[in-house]
């Protein structure tokens, strides 16, 4: 597995290694194992998956202290623009954000860490989407931001007129207006 650092500490793409011959191919797309010694120790408890069509953009979602969630995500099929932006108030990277192109075909893996919302464009006709968590689901403590707050500065790769969005997502709130956040210096990220 090759692992890619990018421009925000603790956001980190993952190559995995892939053996093709004339019947296909075949690759471990997650071991507890290297990704431990590659990345850092984390225990997923949790995988979720979502199917959606051109245009649809979701997030920026996140779940706060004690229920806050590390992500690995990835498509299985189709194309997006898969988005971590830092929300830990007091971070020297503090409303800066990373954009990867997560494919069927590429097959990178983003891993996001507690401390970041995380969002989604699709890109392709549609696009199969698959995530790990490291805590469970806990609707007391989600969160989010809008996904269009001009302060993220966030290019999605679609035109205006192609985005689709829940009711829910249309009403998030701007970072700068968010009621909660994490804090830099005292939450706990590991």
């Amino acid at each position: 597995m090759n692992i890619i650092e990018t421009a925000i500490q603790g956001v980190v793409i993952l190559e995995p290694r892939r053996f093709g011959d004339a019947r296909g191919y075949f690759m471990e797309s997650y071991t507890q194992q290297a990704f431990d010694r590659l990345v850092r120790p984390v225990a997923f408890v949790q995988d979720n998956e979502s199917l959606s069509r051109h245009g649809v953009v979701r997030g920026l979602h996140f779940q706060l202290p004690p229920h806050a969630q590390s992500k690995l995500v990835r498509v299985i099929a189709g194309r997006v623009l898969d988005v971590a932006v830092d929300i830990r108030r007091g971070s020297p990277t503090f409303g800066q954000h990373v954009a990867v192109e997560l494919s069927g075909e590429n097959q990178r893996q983003l891993f996001i860490p507690r401390g970041f919302a995380h969002g989604f464009a699709v890109l392709s006709d549609e696009a199969l989407f698959q995530y790990k968590c490291d805590a469970y689901y806990a609707p007391e403590s989600e969160g989010a931001v809008a996904w269009d707050d001009p302060a993220l500065a966030i290019d999605w790769g679609l035109a205006p007129d192609e985005i689709i969005l829940s009711e829910k997502d249309a009403r998030h709130p701007r970072l700068a207006e968010a009621p909660r956040l994490f804090d830099y210096h005292t939450d706990y990220y590991a």
